[in-house]
């Protein structure tokens, strides 16, 4: 008998024939739509060459907005993310400490960050830099979108932190406490390493966030990312607009993929390098972290 069958009860000939019928209805069901998708684009002269060739033709539509935007993006992100880790994980062990004047601001500034926005933070931050700083109008909406995304994303992982350090079991501080390590001692050096390895499922799925959240700089700052280079191809290139925003998703796919790829190989070699508990974070950006206890199943 198979794993599968174990889990639940194998079906029989109507199950089988039952599924199969399901899978042929919705192939035809997609097929349909793709169909007609794709009439709909040709009778608006949207498949032509004359929409597609320039991103294969005219390699000034790479040099000149695909690749600047796209570095603008990494650059965003990069930013964001090698601030918010830090940030988000101060916040995360604040809000264990058994100390309530620190608990409690930190508490405060997690719920504040999570429920604002990330969008309405961004035009915030811009109109605040605009008035009282002196940075250069070009690089504003860079810090705008960076300054947006560390705050709530900061306030996000502090949340996945605290829930990958709960998820350990009791007896890691117990041990801990009862050779006489001191609290820091303890998160350092036996919680916060273990943590990692549970955490980081839910911290990809954040990262992946912030990369795809730069777009909203592009859209409403004017910052001059991928999304926002998408409208400039489109201006230049005889309204080509499906065609643009059609790479232009392809490309956020891709790098989705690759951080996905990289984070699924950095948590097999972390995991196959240490001694885990098996406990897996999991949550989203505005819901609460919920984990799994080792040897459980969701």
């Amino acid at each position: 008998m198979s794993n599968l069958s174990v889990l639940y009860d194998a079906p029989g000939p109507r199950a089988k024939a039952r599924n199969i019928l399901y899978t042929v209805l919705f192939l035809a069901v997609f097929a349909l739509v793709a169909w007609w998708v794709l009439d709909t684009l040709a009778s608006k002269d949207q498949l032509t060459e004359e929409k597609w060739g320039p991103f294969a033709t005219d390699s000034r539509v790479w040099t000149t907005y695909v690749l600047p935007g796209l570095g603008n993006t990494l650059k965003a992100a990069a930013l964001s993310i090698v601030l918010a880790l830090p940030i988000g994980a101060l916040l995360g062990i604040a809000r264990l400490s058994d100390h309530r004047w620190i608990r409690t601001p930190a508490g405060f500034l997690v719920e504040l960050f999570r429920a604002i926005p990330v969008l309405l933070m961004m035009v915030f931050a811009n109109q605040a830099y605009a008035l009282y700083t002196d940075i250069d109008s070009e690089v504003r909406p860079l810090y705008a979108v960076v300054t947006g995304l560390v705050l709530y994303n900061a306030s996000v992982i502090a949340e996945i932190v605290r829930a990958g350090i709960l998820s350990l079991p009791n007896g890691q501080t117990d041990a801990a406490k009862a050779i006489g390590m001191r609290k820091w001692q303890l998160m350092v050096f036996v919680l916060l390493p273990q943590a990692v390895t549970a955490m980081l499922p839910a911290l990809v799925s954040q990262l992946v966030v912030i990369v795809k959240d730069t777009a909203l700089g592009g859209a409403i700052l004017g910052f001059a990312d991928l999304m926002n280079q998408a409208s400039t191809i489109s201006a230049n290139y005889g309204a080509n607009t499906i065609a643009t925003f059609t790479v232009v998703g392809i490309i956020y796919v891709v790098l989705n993929l690759i951080l996905t790829q990289f984070a699924g190989w950095l948590e097999a070699r972390i995991r196959r390098g240490k001694r885990t508990t098996g406990a897996v974070v999991h949550g989203g950006a505005t819901e609460d972290m919920e984990y799994e206890e080792p040897g459980t199943k969701a």
